[in-house]
């Protein structure tokens, strides 16, 4: 037997007790008469005491123990006299009579603690040990967690889990597939799933009624902070329902989360906000609700006073931040170069202080009066004390820059308290998205979202106001997952993808499988897929999903532990029938 116990089980009731541990040594401490071992597994960390007076060529084997060594510790439980109340452990210790080395280990690349000094690459390379240290293994504890309540709940709720294949064909819209050759049949390709879309509607067809899948899916996009190339759904479909239906139910399985997950009672619905509402109060389809500083379109107050720059402007919005009147010449400024960046968008920055006194000052004063200054300010939401920032542009754009501006201001403010927790459902979304470029409408979610029914007559007059029986659950400024209810007639199917711009030909090619089962009575069916990583990431606080992934990527998408990508050999190539050719 390796272990009677592991490193974070034992307490003071169990003093006296002679028990065996194994684990990983932590670190050594040499204190003279006395050496100290700190022994570490995934529970926990137990101290060991080694006594030179009492057993000296055990207490020489202890301190020539190092990092990582893998040990066995058999011994008596003892009360400590110097208690560690940082540790679950810390008020017993292990005095030791029996050592085992088990295996022996080189000096780790980094210190494998809580704080540790290895740089993200290094943690990334070595992310096996990585893994050791209780950041990691806490969070992948709690992804564990919430999976198994993920499955807890939808059993309760009828559902069943089925698993789709991820060899499949390649569709269009969306993100780039990735593609897998096909050695049998010459010169043909299978796509990896960026979801399980088309499966599971066909398994509404099939009759499954509610279906889910803890489900892998592949992306070959940019990646950022909450986007990885695979990641991991919660994958849902329902058939016989509405939108309310849906939104009922894993508004449910979100409330549970919280209640077993973090041990917080949502005992209240969520609110609701249509898209439009979201855009120009919060410049953002996922909203931020922790704080105030709402949007307000200003473009009536600020126009027809000789300021070219908002005469010529299609839309001017401003937001006002508590408390920052008193920001100096040199913070204003800096602001002003940082919703320049590209990602940001905007070309500058206009500035209101309304000063506690109540007088005003601002870098546009000699176009305007202290009292139109102030009407400004008032139209913006501002009190005395406050910054009024001000934006201008085309309307769509300038609201996604102001959106922005204002979660960079919350940050600063410390305004996005990440214990606090802040649910929404983002509702009636645009059904297309028009694009310049292309000169085309594209589905703003896929091309089987339903349009409201009050709206369908405006697919043939005016398809840019056609609504989408789409939601989103947002929490705090992230997207947590979403859905729609589907098209399941025909008819209407096709008529989407008209619009789309899909052939008769190429819409058969990509999705003749779903058009056709749709002929042989598909009932009207909805769903949604909350992204794992995201919802993980969010409970346990951490601002990047590669910190709740076992084995992630990094931001070039290589995995640099195992060397993924690589090349591939030669003969693996001609047996595929594929050639390199040189980058452009």
């Amino acid at each position: 037997m390796y272990r009677t116990h592991d490193c974070g089980q034992l307490r003071i009731a169990d003093v006296d007790k002679t028990v065996t541990l194994s684990g990983w040594v932590q670190r050594v401490r040499n204190l003279g008469g006395m050496t100290f071992v700190d022994l570490r597994d995934r529970y926990g960390i137990t101290q060991l005491v080694f006594n030179m007076e009492t057993n000296a060529e055990l207490c020489e084997r202890a301190r020539k123990l190092g990092r990582e060594f893998v040990i066995q510790a058999i011994g008596t439980v003892t009360e400590r006299t110097s208690k560690n109340k940082d540790l679950p452990t810390g008020d017993i210790e292990i005095t030791v009579n029996q050592l085992n080395i088990l295996n022996k280990s080189d000096v780790p690349p980094f210190t494998i603690e809580d704080n540790t000094d290895g740089g993200e690459d290094l943690l990334m390379k070595y992310r096996y040990l990585d893994i050791r240290r209780k950041p990691i293994i806490s969070g992948l504890l709690m992804r564990h967690k919430m999976s198994l309540e993920v499955r807890k709940y939808l059993d309760a709720q009828g559902f069943m889990e089925v698993e789709t294949p991820v060899l499949i064909n390649s569709s269009p819209e969306g993100a780039r597939d990735y593609v897998v050759p096909s050695r049998l049949h010459h010169g043909e390709f299978y796509a990896l799933p960026q979801s399980p879309q088309q499966y599971k509607q066909l398994l509404m067809v099939a009759g499954v009624d509610k279906y889910y899948q803890i489900a892998k899916c592949f992306r070959d996009e940019d990646l950022r902070a909450d986007r990885q190339p695979e990641f991991t759904q919660i994958d849902c479909e329902m058939s016989f329902v509405e939108q309310e239906d849906i939104l009922q139910i894993f508004e449910g399985l979100a409330k549970h989360l919280f209640k077993e997950v973090k041990g917080i009672d949502m005992n209240y619905q969520f609110p609701r906000m249509v898209w439009q509402d979201a855009m120009e109060q919060y410049g953002s389809d996922k909203p931020d609700i922790r704080f105030g500083m709402k949007i307000h379109d200003v473009t009536a107050e600020v126009k027809g006073h000789g300021f070219k720059v908002f005469d010529d402007a299609e839309y001017v919005c401003a937001i006002a931040v508590g408390g920052c009147a008193n920001y100096s010449r040199k913070q204003t400024d800096e602001l002003t170069e940082w919703v320049k960046r590209p990602q940001v968008g905007a070309k500058g920055l206009v500035f209101i202080k309304y000063n506690e006194d109540g007088t005003v000052k601002s870098s546009v004063d000699k176009f305007y009066t202290p009292e139109q200054l102030t009407e400004i300010a008032k139209k913006a939401g501002a009190g005395t004390g406050d910054l009024v920032l001000i934006l201008c542009g085309k309307k769509m754009p300038i609201l996604n820059a102001m959106g922005t501006l204002r979660i960079e201001m919350g940050n600063r403010l410390g305004l996005r308290d990440k214990n606090i927790f802040a649910p929404l459902w983002v509702i009636d979304f645009p059904l297309f998205e028009w694009d310049d470029e292309t000169q085309r409408f594209y589905a703003m979610h896929h091309p089987f979202t339903s349009p409201k029914k009050e709206d369908i007559a405006l697919l043939d007059t005016d398809p840019g106001k056609v609504r989408a029986n789409a939601y989103d659950l947002v929490i705090n400024g992230t997207e947590v997952g979403g859905g729609s209810i589907r098209i399941h007639d025909s008819q209407l199917q096709v008529k989407m993808f008209n619009l789309l711009g899909f052939t008769q030909e190429r819409a058969q090619s990509n999705f003749g499988c779903l058009i056709n089962a749709f002929k042989f009575g598909a009932p009207p069916h909805g769903g949604l897929a909350f992204g794992l990583d995201r919802w993980v990431a969010i409970m346990y606080g951490c601002d990047s999903i590669k910190d709740v992934i076992a084995f992630p990527k990094n931001n070039a998408a290589r995995d640099i532990m195992m060397g993924a990508p690589s090349l591939i050999a030669p003969e693996q190539l001609d047996e595929l029938s594929l050639a390199i050719t040189p980058e452009k």
